[in-house]
């Protein structure tokens, strides 16, 4: 991915007061979103919270492997001091323009523009869903404070000017935020194949289980009746992840549902070819591929082709299985994939973190839009 726009911005209710910022990366048409990023840090000024927004624009640009990032802001103060045309005169603002030109020395080119507040919406919307998100966060932490528990009822303002309560929402894990029941998917990857034991790309390529794999998908099954209190068993259609699935559905129980849409990357000519042997058959485009999400496998697709068929299967489980239980049955990538919307972090997470056959990870996803991750590459029960 070669250049990205960066709209960003914060703001303070009361200057200094509760604030938040908001930052959208665009692709270079400035229409596709390819990442968003908002928080609500504490009590700050409008000026702290507007760089807090540039830096976390960049840092995802970053994530992306951007190389050339427009910037633009309605802060004329964050755009003239990273411009090098007005100086750095409040002691608070000298460590978060450090932070950012730190970042921006690791792009080839970057750009600042100041653009009237109209044009950044986008990025004025995240800032303030950050600083309402505030409001709940505090609420949470009174109420963990003050005893309640993980699952006990408790009253939160709905937005920044509302005066009734919700009851019967939920306490998130840690400080998310997150209310009401989530959907809990327990994420399985499936058991041993020729092909993973050779260490291949296996996308679209349909080999079957070996027998330690039969093994695997049995033991897995085992550990997920003893969980109990799920609803549903929902699979790839790849034999591998089908074999698995069936195994964890009759021990269960439940339904088995196939979904399409979580089927492994299509490798295209690289499928059944080692991580070497693909890079020696087409060195630069292996590299490329390697740091672009958006560049797919020759005669295959992209890692955000994949994340936008998995996003949609996120949306359909959650409205499907509301506040309940499911096993998700898939592949190495679809499964990053859905952790790294968990974790609304960049595609770096497909290239850092590893997941063992048959190993199990847990992602809850709550109906306000907040997400958590609970467990990762859990193999004990194998």
């Amino acid at each position: 991915m070669r250049s990205v726009i960066v709209e960003a911005d914060g703001g303070s209710r009361g200057n200094p007061g509760p604030a938040g910022y908001g930052a959208v990366v665009f692709a270079d048409d400035h229409v596709r979103v390819l990442a968003e990023r908002k928080e609500y840090i504490g009590v700050a000024t409008n000026n702290v919270a507007e760089y807090r927004g540039l830096i976390a624009g960049l840092a995802a640009s970053a994530e992306l492997g951007a190389r050339v990032v427009a910037v633009r802001m309605d802060s004329k103060l964050v755009v003239e001091q990273m411009s090098g045309r007005w100086k750095i005169k409040h002691p608070s603002m000298i460590p978060l323009a450090e932070q950012a030109r730190a970042l921006v020395a690791g792009f080839d080119a970057v750009s600042f523009e100041w653009i009237p507040r109209a044009e950044n919406s986008h990025a004025d919307r995240l800032a303030n869903e950050a600083m309402d998100d505030g409001e709940i966060t505090g609420t949470v932490r009174e109420a963990v404070t003050a005893g309640y528990a993980p699952g006990d009822e408790v009253a939160v303002p709905t937005s920044s000017t509302a005066t009734k309560s919700v009851a019967t929402n939920q306490v998130s894990p840690g400080w998310t935020g997150a209310v009401g029941k989530p959907t809990r998917l327990l994420l399985l990857r499936h058991g041993q194949t020729a092909l993973s034991v050779e260490g291949r790309y296996s996308g679209r390529g349909n080999p079957p289980l070996t027998e330690l794999g039969r093994e695997q998908a049995a033991r897995a099954a085992k550990m997920l009746a003893n969980k109990g209190d799920i609803a549903a068993v929902v699979s790839s259609p790849l034999q591998r992840a089908r074999s698995t699935a069936e195994a964890a559905a009759a021990a269960l129980d439940v339904p088995l549902r196939i979904l399409d849409g979580l089927t492994e990357t299509d490798f295209g000519d690289w499928e059944g070819l080692t991580f070497t042997e693909a890079a020696e058959r087409d060195p630069q485009l292996h590299s490329d591929w390697l740091g672009d999400p958006s560049i797919p496998a020759p005669g295959g697709e992209s890692f955000d082709q994949v994340r936008e068929r998995v996003e949609g299967v996120r949306r359909d489980l959650i409205a499907l299985y509301p506040g309940q239980n499911v096993v998700v049955v898939s592949h190495v990538t679809p499964i990053k994939t859905l952790l790294q919307l968990a974790l609304g972090v960049g595609p770096s997470l497909l290239y850092r973190l590893h997941l063992d056959l048959a190993s199990l990870c847990i992602a809850e996803f709550y109906p306000d839009g907040g997400a958590s991750v609970r467990l990762v590459n859990d193999t004990s029960y194998l």
